[in-house]
């Protein structure tokens, strides 16, 4: 299932990621998933928001450099190579370049995990998600 994930690109320096968490509280923004990122110069935080137009809003106004990108979502088995075997493999064989993922979870499920991924054909990676 496609998600919208809002992504925030800022100097990777002490209390930015602070800076960003403190707007989101101060508009009420919940944060249902966080991943950050880094190099030795800026830092990307990926978010993903009850409402990406409205979190990707409050960001900009604070003066936060934001995008809107849609990833995709999959639930995988929670057992030993349920990551490998339900999304990497599949998309390995199918050609498509797994970005990154991040772990998400929607709704507490004993048998199910969730992750966020990004792929170099998103379209193409969700249809051969969609098929297992």
């Amino acid at each position: 299932m496609r998600i919208k994930q809002v992504s925030v690109f800022v100097e990777n320096q002490p209390g930015r990621l602070e800076a960003i968490l403190k707007v989101l509280e101060d508009k009420g923004v919940s944060i249902r998933a966080l991943s950050v990122s880094d190099t030795a110069e800026f830092g990307i935080v990926r978010m993903i928001l009850p409402d990406a137009e409205f979190g990707l809003e409050v960001l900009r106004e604070a003066g936060f450099t934001t995008r809107i990108d849609w990833i995709l979502s999959a639930h995988i088995p929670n057992v030993p190579g349920g990551l490998l075997n339900s999304v990497v493999r599949p998309l390995a064989d199918a050609g498509i370049n797994l970005k990154y993922f991040y772990a998400y979870i929607e709704q507490p499920a004993e048998d199910k995990a969730m992750v966020l991924l990004k792929t170099d054909d998103l379209e193409k990676a969700e249809e051969v998600l969609k098929s297992l």
